[in-house]
C-alpha cells in the first residue's frame, strides 16, 4: 500500500487487516519514536561502558597481589 501512495496505511493488529490508520483514528505522536531513538543510544552507551570497563580491568592484571595473599598475613 505504501508503494500505492497510500503513506497512512498498516496493519491493524486486532483484525490483522491492511487499514487506514489515520481513519482509524491510529497515530503514533512523534514523542514516542524519539523516545525509542533516545532508549536505543542510552542502552548502546551503557553497553559500551560496560565494555570499557572490562578490558580495561582485563589489561590491568589480577588486582589482588602476587602469591594471592591480602598483604600482613604473614605465617613467620
Amino acid at each position: 500500500m505504501h508503494a500505492e501512495g497510500k503513506k497512512y496505511h498498516g496493519i491493524n493488529v486486532f483484525t490483522g487487516n491492511v487499514e487506514d490508520m489515520e481513519k482509524a483514528g491510529v497515530i503514533e505522536p512523534l514523542r514516542v519514536g524519539i523516545q525509542a531513538i533516545d532508549s536505543a543510544t542510552e542502552a548502546g552507551v551503557m553497553i559500551l561502558r560496560i565494555d570499557d570497563v572490562i578490558a580495561t580491568k582485563a589489561s590491568k592484571g589480577p588486582s589482588t597481589p602476587p602469591g594471592g595473599g591480602a598483604g600482613g598475613d604473614s605465617d613467620d
